[in-house]
Formats: structure tokens, C-alpha cells, sequence
């Protein structure tokens, strides 16, 4: 099967169930008759922008970026979702509420920030990597405003 038909695939069960991991999602496609391994279901989650958001439960869903009215936003995001921000030298941990850091990952990563060479998600933990050490408490100044604006 090529990428487009596979993504297309994925696309269609991500709209139509509630799939709320990457082995949910790979059952569903091979209850389709795709196998696929975990690395090339994991790159097609990425080039299809998928992000896991939370749904009204608190339980993180795969989610499209077509299904949203525009991009969220990481102001609109962080009020709802943050917990807490901690760093030392290049690193900075964000923790969000369960199921909301890939989400806000996603945000931070789209807002380009020059500081930030890159996010790591997990489940309810951020680890945003630093440009340089001498960012970490701008960066997380800023991070903390929008969460909790006046």
C-alpha cells in the first residue's frame, strides 16, 4: 500500500473513531487489512500534524488539524492546561494537566519561538530544550503569563 492510501486511511479512522493511542490506532488499521510497524505509523502521525488533544473526559484523542476551526493557539491553551514550569540550564519541564502535553507541544513548536530548539511530549509532561541556558527564565516567564493572563 502506498503512503498517500495509507494516510488517507488513517485519516478516516481518526475522524470516525476514537483513537486515543498510536496501538488502538494501528488495530484499526489492520482490522482494515494495513499492517504497519510502529516507526512508520508514528512518522505518519507526524506528517499528517496529528496531535492527541484533550477530549471532554480528560482522555487524549487523536485529533486532525482539518477537525480544527484553526490551529489552537498556545494562549488559548495554556490557561485551560497548564500546571507548572520548572528548568534548569538548557532544559525546561512543563506540566500540564493529563492528556494536554502533546497538545501544548504542538502550540509551542508552531509558535517558533528562536529560543527553543525543540518539545518533547508525553502525556502531562513537557521537556522543552533550550537554545541557551541564559533563555530559561524568559521562556518560562512568558510560559507562565499566558497561562495565567491578568
Amino acid at each position: 500500500m502506498n503512503k498517500r492510501v495509507r494516510h488517507s486511511k488513517i485519516l478516516e479512522l481518526v475522524r470516525s473513531h476514537r483513537v486515543t493511542s498510536q496501538e488502538g490506532l494501528r488495530s484499526l488499521l489492520s482490522d482494515e487489512g494495513t499492517e504497519v510497524t510502529q516507526a512508520t505509523l508514528s512518522r505518519d502521525i507526524r506528517e499528517l500534524r496529528l496531535v492527541k488533544a484533550p477530549s471532554a473526559d480528560g482522555t487524549g484523542v487523536y485529533s486532525s488539524p482539518e477537525e480544527w476551526d484553526s490551529t489552537p493557539s498556545l494562549e488559548s491553551l495554556l490557561p485551560a492546561l497548564f500546571q507548572s514550569a520548572d528548568g534548569v540550564d538548557h532544559l525546561l519541564v512543563v506540566r500540564t494537566m493529563k492528556g494536554g502535553a502533546q497538545t501544548v507541544a504542538a502550540a509551542l513548536d508552531w509558535e517558533e519561538w528562536p529560543e527553543v530548539l525543540g518539545t518533547l511530549a508525553g502525556d502531562d509532561t513537557i521537556l522543552i530544550i533550550l537554545r541557551n541556558p541564559a533563555a530559561l527564565a524568559d521562556i518560562r516567564t512568558r510560559i507562565e503569563k499566558m497561562a495565567r493572563p491578568a
